[in-house]
C-alpha cells in the first residue's frame, strides 16, 4: 500500500522526500540524489503505459487512477509515492482509495511564498503565478513535462482541502516548521512512519539526516551535480532557489497579496498564515 508524500508544487515535497529517503533507504543516513529515485512519482506515463492510449485525454487517465494503483500494490508492500495530484473525485473516478492508501504525509506552504517559487521555477510572471494558484482548471502536464501526464492540481486551497479533509492516517507538515525546527519535524515523521513500518534510528542518525538534507546542502548538491527535477529549458533557474529567504512581504505586489488572502482566507486562517480577528 502507498504512503503518499503529497503537496502543491513548490511547497517542500522534495525536501521531505530527501529526509524520508535518508531515513528509510540509506544505511548511513547520509543523503544522496540517488536516494530520491527510491520514491517514485504518481501519476506518470510509466504507471499508465499499458492502460492509456491517449495521454491528452484526461477522462481516459482518471478512469485508470485506481487500476494503476491496484497494479502497483499487487505485492502488498508498503511503498512511498510523491504526488502533486489533488485527491479529487472527478465524475465517478477517485484519485485513490483506502484499499491503495496506507497513509498521507501532506506538506503545505504559505501560498504567498508559493507564488514566488512557482514564478521562479516555471518562469512565469507574478500575475501568471497568482493565476496558477487560483485557477481550478490547471492541469499539471502543461508545466510538468517529466511526468508527461495530465495532473489535476486545482487551486492551492482546493488541493490542501482534498488531502487533509480526512484526518485519519494523516501527517500535516508546514514548510515553515521544517525551516524553523527541522529536528522536531523529523521526530514527527519518524513517529508517524513507525506506525506503518520498522524504523530504526537514534540521535546520531537523526543528526546525520538533518545535516545532509538541510536546504543549504541541497542547494550545493544541485550546483555541483545538477538536479533531474529542475526545468531543463530554463538553464538559469534553480530548483533550490531562495528557501527560507523567499519573502512575500518584500517581494509580492500588494494586489497579488490581496488576491491570495481573499481567495484562500479560510485555509490560511486554519493554518495560521492569517490572523483570526
Amino acid at each position: 500500500m502507498i504512503i503518499w508524500i503529497a503537496s502543491y508544487p513548490k511547497s517542500g515535497n522534495t525536501w521531505v522526500r530527501a529526509i524520508i529517503s535518508s531515513l528509510v533507504y540509506s544505511k548511513d543516513e547520509i543523503f544522496t540524489l540517488e536516494l530520491l529515485k527510491k520514491i517514485n512519482q504518481f501519476p506518470t506515463k510509466y504507471w499508465f503505459k499499458d492502460l492509456v492510449n491517449d495521454f491528452s485525454n484526461f477522462s481516459e487517465i482518471k478512469k485508470n487512477w485506481i487500476i494503476a494503483q491496484d497494479k502497483i500494490n499487487l505485492d502488498n508492500k508498503v511503498k512511498f509515492f510523491k504526488t502533486h495530484q489533488g485527491k479529487y473525485t472527478v465524475g465517478d473516478d477517485n484519485f485513490t482509495n483506502k484499499e491503495n492508501t496506507k497513509a498521507v504525509i501532506y506538506i503545505v506552504r504559505d501560498p504567498r511564498n508559493v507564488v514566488l517559487s512557482v514564478s521562479n521555477f516555471y518562469n512565469l510572471s507574478e500575475d501568471e503565478s497568482v493565476k496558477f494558484l487560483t485557477s481550478p482548471e490547471v492541469l499539471g502536464n502543461k508545466f510538468d513535462k517529466k511526468s508527461g501526464i495530465l495532473t489535476l492540481l486545482g487551486t492551492w486551497g482546493d488541493h490542501f482541502k482534498s488531502w487533509t479533509l480526512e484526518k485519519e492516517n494523516l501527517l500535516l507538515l508546514k514548510y515553515e516548521d521544517l525551516i524553523s525546527n527541522p529536528y522536531l519535524q523529523l521526530q514527527k515523521i519518524i513517529n508517524f512512519l513507525k506506525k506503518y513500518q520498522n524504523i530504526q534510528t537514534n540521535e546520531l542518525k537523526d543528526q546525520k539526516i538533518l545535516e545532509t538534507t538541510n536546504f543549504t546542502i541541497l542547494k550545493k548538491i544541485e550546483e555541483n551535480q545538477g538536479f533531474d527535477e529542475n526545468q531543463k529549458k530554463f538553464k538559469d533557474k534553480k530548483f533550490f532557489n531562495l528557501g527560507a529567504n523567499t519573502n512575500w512581504q518584500k517581494m509580492l505586489k500588494k494586489e497579488s497579496i490581496k488576491i491570495i488572502e481573499e481567495k484562500f482566507q479560510k485555509e490560511m486562517k486554519e493554518l495560521g498564515y492569517l490572523k483570526i480577528i
